[in-house]
This record gives structure tokens, C-alpha cells and sequence, in this order.
């Protein structure tokens, strides 16, 4: 696994920068870099299950099953994947869900003088880097630019 690290300064306060990142309707738009279509199932609190899906070419649905490790609003987020989502169906076992289980994804935030920074760290297989480094600034340049736009900046 190789650490991901990805940042973004937000000129709104971190309440508003916090609800943008991960309420449903704002998450939807948000992580629309990744898959057209993404969307979260769970809650944000510690020990909340959640999936995170989107629509495969199929038809059917895929994502990622996690749980959420900590949880300090407004502070702190941690993600620890459990497996995968592939076709519809719950998948702990497979050798690409072995890839994901285990694996963390990490949300933190600070304020400075009404400047939110969001900082992302994730784990992610080899295979999957290029990806990441593509999609990740995507997505956290639209979340910037949706909290901005609630804040009124």
C-alpha cells in the first residue's frame, strides 16, 4: 500500500466546509470526479457502517464497503475499507477486495482566519495511484468551489 496525501484551502468556515464534505446532496456533487453518480449509504459517526456506490457500466452498482473508525466533527474523519461492492453484491473475500480491506482513507480539518484546510490521506494500491492523483484534485477543487459558494465567498 502506498500513502496518498492530497490538500485543499477552502475560504469558508470549517462548519460549513465539514456539512459540504459530507452531506448526501453536496457528497453527490462533490465526488461526481470519481463516477458520475457516486453516493454514500451510512453515517459519519464512529462505528457507522457505510458504503460508498456509483453505477457501473452495466447497470449494476459497485463501490466500497467501510466503517467508520473515528469521527471528530469538524476535526477528523477516518474510513477503514472493509471490502468491495462489485455487481451489486457485498465482496470481503475476493483478491481485489483483499486489496481494499484494511485500508484507511482520512478526512482532517483545520481552520485558520475563516481558511478551512482539508487534508486527505489515503491508502491505495499501486494500481490504483494514477487514478487517484487524477480524480482527487478534481474532486477536491468542486468541493472548494461548492462550500465557497454556501459561505458566500
Amino acid at each position: 500500500m502506498k500513502k496518498l496525501t492530497y490538500t485543499v484551502k477552502i475560504t469558508a468556515p470549517v462548519r460549513v466546509v465539514w456539512e459540504t464534505m459530507l452531506e448526501d446532496e453536496t457528497y453527490r456533487d462533490w465526488t461526481g470526479a470519481f463516477h458520475e453518480g457516486s453516493y454514500f449509504e451510512g453515517g459519519w459517526e464512529a462505528g457507522d457502517p457505510i458504503r460508498f456506490l456509483g453505477p457501473n457500466d452495466d447497470g449494476t452498482m459497485g463501490g466500497m464497503i467501510g466503517v467508520i473508525e473515528r469521527s471528530e466533527p469538524q476535526r477528523f474523519v477516518s474510513v477503514r475499507y472493509l471490502g468491495q461492492v462489485e455487481k451489486g453484491v457485498d465482496d470481503l473475500d475476493s483478491e481485489q477486495a483483499k486489496l481494499i480491506a484494511g485500508s484507511h482513507e482520512n478526512y482532517t480539518f483545520s481552520e485558520d482566519d475563516g481558511v478551512t484546510t482539508v487534508l486527505v490521506e489515503l491508502d491505495s494500491d499501486e494500481q490504483f495511484v494514477e487514478m487517484f492523483d487524477e480524480m482527487w484534485p478534481l474532486a477536491l477543487a468542486r468541493l472548494k468551489e461548492i462550500a465557497e459558494e454556501r459561505a458566500g465567498a
